[in-house]
């Protein structure tokens, strides 16, 4: 149930996102399928889940690392699952009536879908590991819903500062797990949690601790942190209202829940975590107040509550964590209904500035109905569920123990707060329904469709029904949530009304009191329109950034000004310094216990001539591009002849497929060169190139002098005994690629093809002078085009036959595609490219896709029968007429590759082919 309950929102993410040719209702019915299944899902598991019950699904993924596809639930996650869900639901009726027709709501919820999908994933993670890859993905996925609207700069600015603060705090994240999982010395969730004492007594905790607090501040916008918050406001109103009340700025105070019983009990984590709550929660509120912009009001209170959240668990007492959470589940509801509140406003009014607005009571009664009451649960007015919250929140603070300036100065921020939250959230109703206005609109308010207003009025009720009988309501839901936080520690709690006349009652009846005589106050001795705020966060940001984009310009300029010459050098020079450097003073230990060189036959020798000749001779005539073209054609048949020679024939026809269609692929770029290279007239830097060639081929060759004269008993005899009966495979080479480092593999195709995709862009937007020299045939060869018609078939014959028995004899996929491509080639150098196009007619592109597709069905397949990734299996078949027929697994991977190779070399030799075909067609048209 758990994998049906993550796989929902991505597999529908997919479909809405083929779904091309479907209307905007379509798409978000597909969409909203996701919120209801899903909870379904939860419904089927609450019985469990609020039993006690920890449900749990494991599969092995990497477990050399430690990585395993675990997935837990628990009180906590199912009531963030619920939230996730819920609240997503409703986002997406509200989002279908926001969007404008010029908004795609294809691409919208699809991203939507997407970053539901990472946060359901990250809070039922069961591996540390895995939840650090989930929540990357939330930052990736709302990058990318905050630049939705990607034609407006503040869109942009905005989608690009919350990727840089969130990305970097998950880098830090993900650091700080890894070293809980060195002390732990495991990834997995109930370990960690189990270990708390072990943690905390590490030398590394501190380490450990800071990295993962750094990653849920930036999350959670805490200072200094916060600034990317309000310019993530840019978002679509449906957005702001997910991401910024129960979904991703939540992610960081859900980790400070979950890792609690691992990380709190210790004065560092008192000392760092509340005082960074208390500081945002103070300076959240006060911005606050200053705001014009709804949104932004709403942002700078987001900040302020949680701050708050975050400031209850850094008190580490069990109530003080039962609050916390309480506020997460009350946050969550009135601030989603009130984004969607300012979205409406907005949507109707066409601006969400309080210095146009006022009055909006007498125009749209229902939805400042319902936006007010939800300010009044933000400001924790009685009888709403913010108000049991706070409640919650000052008693907590009043009661810090063994901290006696820690607990004025904490007491102090709650009450600040609380005078600060109830004039921003009276400064909210005021200037938007109360007053005089609207001034200067563009059109006449009105209120919205009903589903639209719908939403927001469930969310509403809901703030006034948890508020009056929050016992009955929400309380069992609470101790869930609080079980799956603390375990047994889980304290006995109950909440009610009215708890009689005590000091947070006070101290509520404080800040009501003072906080409406600040509101007022301030606007006698202040104009509110004429106040401006500065974000000193993201100016501070800008100008870091202009700085190290700076700096990547002048080292750009400095080091890869376009010189070929100066980037080989560069890169040569860092092999050197780190290939040599752990090898100083070692190499004569290598060769010391070496059984010596064997003896070589004047073939061999001669093929090394042969071989040493052409090198030099490549040096020599390195001016002359077509002979030294010529020149390097034979350094790699010498080469191939060397791997037959050595009994390597897989090795062999590698190399000398790989020269045909990479010397025809140079002889095409020629065409877009001068004949001659330029000659240098610096003779300090032939020496200096003379030298490093010679550093570098030497260090190479006596690297592989010493492989070649070292032990024999080494990995490969390993590799030698176990290729048949644990690859099911005779052919050792092919093995190794496909199986026993198909990983490796995997990433050399997944290069190849993106090789020839960089090779397509380039080509593809070529302009080139009239003067120059196009690849193509020159000259009509005397040759029939019919003998490209035979050569296809037969060459086609034999890449099957070479790519059926590569598993156990020479061939296989990577060889098998390279022959497929040169009866190809053949045809265009005879016939030129319109004749190839016109012939096969094949999408490269698209091949390319496809062949990296069934190289990772090959080896997501394994999973199937629980072994890892690429992990090979064998079936017999005994056919009629051909008898018994071994076939491996591995073979759908090597059709991956094949497909990848074939497509790949034939895309670049198609682009190249056509440049100034098509140019010519676009000059005519």
């Amino acid at each position: 149930m758990l994998e049906l309950l993550l796989a929902l929102p991505f597999v529908l993410a997919l479909a809405v996102a083929l779904s091309a040719n479907a209307s905007r209702r379509t798409i978000a019915w597909l969409a909203g399928l996701v919120p209801l299944l899903g909870l379904g899902v939860l419904a089927l598991l609450a019985g469990d889940v609020f039993d006690g019950t920890i449900l749990k699904t494991q599969y092995a993924w990497i477990p050399e690392a430690g990585l395993d596809f675990s997935l837990r639930m628990d009180g906590l996650a199912w009531t963030f699952a619920l939230m996730v869900l819920g609240i997503g639901g409703l986002v997406v009726l509200y989002g279908h009536y926001y969007l404008s027709a010029k908004d795609s709501p294809r691409r919208f919820f699809t991203y939507l879908l997407l970053f539901m999908g990472a946060m359901l994933g990250m809070v039922i993670a069961g591996n540390l590991l895995l939840l650090a890859v989930f929540w990357e993905l939330t930052s990736i996925s709302s990058f990318l819903l905050i630049g939705f609207w990607s034609h407006r700069q503040d869109a942009r600015q905005g989608a690009r500062m919350a990727l840089t603060i969130t990305g970097m705090g998950g880098l830090a994240l993900l650091g700080g797990v890894l070293l809980i999982g060195r002390i732990v010395g495991s990834y997995d969730l109930d370990v960690v949690l189990a270990s708390g004492d072990l943690i905390r007594a590490s030398h590394l905790y501190p380490w450990a601790l800071g990295l993962v607090l750094l990653g849920i501040f930036t999350k959670s916008a805490q200072f200094p942190f916060h600034f990317w918050l309000p310019h993530a406001m840019a978002a679509p109103t449906p957005v702001s209202a997910y991401l910024h009340s129960a979904t991703m700025v939540k992610a960081g105070v859900f980790l400070l829940a979950r890792l609690h019983p691992a990380l709190a009990g210790t004065d560092l984590f008192f000392y760092v975590v509340s005082g960074v709550g208390a500081t945002t929660l103070v300076m959240g509120a006060w911005f606050a107040i200053f705001q014009h912009d709804l949104k932004g009001l709403l942002a700078y209170s987001t900040i302020s509550h949680l701050g708050l959240i975050t400031l209850l668990f850094g008190l580490s007492t069990e109530m003080a964590v039962v609050a916390g959470l309480f506020h997460i589940l009350n946050h969550a509801m009135f601030k989603a209904s009130l984004f969607m509140a300012a979205g409406i406003i907005d949507h109707e009014t066409g601006t969400r500035d309080m210095r146009r607005l006022g009055n909006l009571r007498r125009l749209m009664p229902m939805t400042s109905a319902l936006a007010i009451v939800a300010s009044l649960a933000m400001a924790g007015i009685p009888l709403l569920n913010g108000f049991l919250s706070k409640e919650m929140f000052f008693a907590e603070a009043l009661e810090i123990g063994g901290h006696g300036t820690m607990r004025w100065l904490i007491s102090i921020a709650a009450l600040l707060a609380g005078v600060f939250g109830i004039a921003y959230s009276l400064r909210f109703v005021h200037d938007t329904f109360f007053g005089r206005g609207p001034r200067a609109l563009d059109v006449v308010p009105h209120e919205p469709p009903r589903w639209m207003r719908i939403p927001v009025g469930v969310l509403a009720i809901l703030c006034l029904v948890i508020g009056i009988i929050p016992a009955l309501t929400v309380g069992p839901l609470l101790h869930t949530m609080a079980r799956g936080t603390l375990g047994d520690a889980t304290p006995d709690f109950s909440l009610s009304v009215w708890h009689g006349i005590n000091l947070p009652l006070m101290m509520s009846v404080a800040s009501l009191v003072f906080g409406v005589l600040l509101y007022f106050g301030l606007r006698k001795l202040l104009d509110f329109h004429a106040v401006v705020t500065r974000s000193t966060g993201r100016q501070l940001f800008q100008v870091n950034l202009e700085r190290l984009f700076s700096l990547a310009r002048a080292f750009t300029a400095r080091v890869a000004n376009g010189s070929l010459q100066r980037s080989l050098f560069g890169l040569l020079l860092v092999a050197l310094v780190l290939a040599g450097w752990p090898l100083l003073g070692r190499f004569g230990d290598v060769l010391a216990g070496s059984p010596g060189a064997q003896p070589m036959s004047p073939v061999g020798w001669g093929l090394w001539a042969v071989l040493v000749a052409a090198s030099i001779g490549t040096v020599v005539v390195h001016g002359k591009r077509l002979t030294a073209l010529i020149v390097i054609g034979g350094v790699g048949l010498a080469v191939s002849l060397l791997f037959v020679y050595l009994s390597a024939p897989d090795l062999a026809l590698t190399q000398l497929l790989v020269e045909m269609v990479t010397i025809a692929l140079m002889m095409m770029a020629l065409n877009y060169l001068p004949k001659q290279s330029k000659s240098t007239r610096r003779p300090l830097r032939k020496f200096r190139d003379v030298a490093i060639s010679i550093v570098a081929g030497g260090g190479l060759g006596a690297l592989a002098y010493a492989m070649m004269v070292s032990p024999a008993d080494t990995i490969s005899n390993e590799l030698l005994v176990r290729s048949l009966p644990e690859a099911y495979g005779r052919n050792v080479v092919n093995v190794i690629l496909v199986d026993f480092r198909g990983f490796d593999t995997f990433g050399e195709i997944t290069v190849f093809g993106t090789a020839a995709l960089v090779v397509h862009a380039l080509l593809r937007w070529a302009r080139l002078k009239p003067d120059e020299v196009m690849p193509g045939p020159p000259v009509q060869l005397p040759i029939a085009a019919d003998l490209t018609q035979l050569l296809f078939p037969l060459a086609l014959t034999v890449s099957i036959y070479l790519f059926l028995r590569g598993h156990n004899a020479p061939g296989g996929g990577f060889i098998a595609g390279l022959v497929f491509a040169v009866p190809v080639l053949v045809k265009y150098v005879l016939q030129g490219a319109r004749a190839v196009e016109a012939t096969f007619g094949f999408d490269y592109l698209r091949g390319i896709g496809v062949g990296l597709l069934l190289a990772v069905i090959g080896g997501v397949g394994s999973w199937w029968f629980d072994v890892p990734f690429l992990t090979s299996g064998h079936l017999d078949l005994e056919l009629p007429l051909i008898g018994l027929l071994p076939l491996a697994s591995a073979l759908v991977f090597d059709t991956g590759v094949y497909v990848v190779v074939f497509a790949g070399t034939l895309l670049m030799l198609s682009t190249m082919g056509t440049v100034k075909q098509r140019q010519a067609a676009e000059e005519a048209h």
